[in-house]
């Protein structure tokens, strides 16, 4: 069985799956026609090849013991305004690194990039970053900076899990993001989800 150990000594191990990077291909074709004399007329076309291509959709790493030795990454800040909360975003899931700041689960999007950016945080424990995640609605912010810039994502919606609902780390095509921390607070027994969509 899988498990989301972000507050517990689990054994996780999350599945994962591939996708493939699609490339679309558009031709455009234009034709120009001048006038040289009042009974003459030359045409002219001219094909121009346009390419666009996607992001391909990320594939989650396995989930780590729960004290695995991860490497101290760090990839930014998260901030949830409404609460109060700014706080370094480090790359991990395990206790180890969720004991210094909220962690972003390897292999899963980056913000503002295609898919859904997961990050986990401890609500009792340590400087408890995600104590009232329970507190955010609809609409309410969430930003994330790294390198790549500042994205804003909002609040989509709440549940509650039990730790084997691995599918909450599930990529998309859109960009999203999964806040998830132990609850009730103090217990281990389930999971809380909050869902996001990039503004």
């Amino acid at each position: 069985m899988t498990f989301l150990a972000a507050c517990s000594s689990d054994p996780a191990a999350a599945p994962t799956s591939t996708a493939t990077p699609t490339t679309a291909e558009a031709t455009t074709t234009t034709t120009t026609t001048t006038t040289v004399a009042s009974t003459t007329t030359e045409a002219t076309t001219t094909t121009e090849a346009a390419t666009t291509t996607t992001e391909s959709i990320p594939v989650p790493k396995a989930a780590p013991q729960p004290h695995a030795a991860e490497p101290h990454v760090l990839l930014g800040t998260i901030e949830i305004p409404k609460l109060g909360v700014k706080k370094d975003l480090l790359e991990g899931v395990s206790l180890t690194v969720l004991d210094q700041a909220p962690g972003h689960w390897p292999g899963t999007a980056m913000p503002g990039h295609t898919g859904n950016v997961v990050v986990a945080g401890h609500r009792t424990s340590h400087d408890r970053p995600f104590r009232y995640i329970d507190q955010l609605v609809n609409g309410d912010q969430v930003v994330f900076t790294t390198k790549d810039g500042r994205f804003v994502y909002k609040v989509t919606g709440t549940e509650i899990v039990f730790p084997d609902a691995i599918r909450i780390i599930d990529q998309t095509a859109a960009h999203t993001a999964t806040l998830f921390a132990c609850t009730p607070p103090g217990s281990t027994r389930q999971r809380i989800v909050i869902h996001l969509t990039q503004a």
